[in-house]
């Protein structure tokens, strides 16, 4: 009975190990760097770097804009300011080329020559 128990334990080992042996292989093939998850890994981690960079560089450009575009409202807003002063001046003044109204004049009759009837 112990022998039986013995060569049992054994297989069992030798079932075991060989187990581990699959399994680092597997895991050996799994995180690889050039085919396996690791390579997949190493790619993202790459991309996000890059993405991080361009983000940054995206929101330095959209400051700068906004600042630009800031600074060109104000101005266009004190631009405005200025044109309706000159608007609601430009409103006295007469138009030009139209001639101040005068009165009506009597209407000038044409001349007509009557005859007397006893001519």
């Amino acid at each position: 009975m112990d022998m039986i128990a013995d060569i049992l334990l054994v297989a069992g080992a030798l079932g075991a190990g060989f187990y581990c042996f699959v399994l680092a292989r597997r895991l050996t093939r799994f995180t690889d760097l050039e085919s396996g998850v690791g390579g997949a890994v190493a790619v993202l981690s790459a991309q996000v770097d890059d993405l991080t960079k361009t983000l940054a560089a995206a929101q330095s450009t959209a400051g700068e804009s906004s600042k630009s575009l800031q600074d060109l409202t104000e101005r266009a807003e004190d631009v405005a300011k200025r044109l309706e002063l000159m608007v609601a001046s430009m409103h006295d003044l007469p138009r030009q080329g139209s001639e101040p109204q005068q009165p009506p004049h009597a209407p000038q009759p044409d001349t007509v020559f009557f005859r007397h009837p006893r001519n």
